[in-house]
């Protein structure tokens, strides 16, 4: 289970950042305050369970303010991605049955399993409304699909500078 994990997290940097690329690529798009948005709080859900997965504060004054800067978002992505990826590559399958607890979700307890795949399905879900919104715009949204990205031999993401 942890392998799937970890292929579908790697899947989930390199489409981000190549929907990063795609919006800063266009202009209307790359100032388009509802994208940035939505950007914001993908990102805002997926650093919320990785922060309750390993055990560290999350502050949501702090983390609830929406960048003014689509660079500000995707550094902020790139960086997540990169402490949860080394995070799963040193945990083991059985830490995945960890039960989480959060005052965001009270009475309820999730096994880290849980959240991760939340951040799977939930940023995916968010990257169809960003490609969406930038057809909208008149821009071309890149390909995204998991398949293709194997074909692809796995290419790591392409973080914008």
């Amino acid at each position: 289970m942890l392998a799937l994990f970890r292929d579908l997290f790697e899947h989930q940097a390199y489409a981000d950042a190549a929907m990063l690329n795609a919006i800063r690529r266009h202009e209307a798009a790359a100032r388009d305050e509802p994208l940035r948005t939505l950007l914001h709080h993908t990102l805002l859900a997926h650093r919320f369970w990785l922060h309750l997965s390993q055990g560290l504060p999350f502050v949501p004054e702090d983390e609830s303010k929406v960048p003014e800067s689509l660079d500000t978002i995707a550094t902020r992505y790139r960086d997540t991605q990169a402490r949860e990826r080394q995070w799963l590559a040193e945990i083991q399958d059985s830490d995945l049955n960890r039960l989480l607890e959060s005052p965001f979700f009270e009475g309820k307890r999730y096994t880290v399993r849980d959240g991760l795949l939340q951040v799977c399905l939930h940023s995916q879900g968010h990257r169809s409304q960003c490609a969406s919104k930038l057809r909208a715009l008149g821009g071309e949204p890149p390909s995204l699909d998991y398949v293709l990205w194997i074909k692809d031999g796995r290419p790591a993401p392409a973080w914008p500078d």
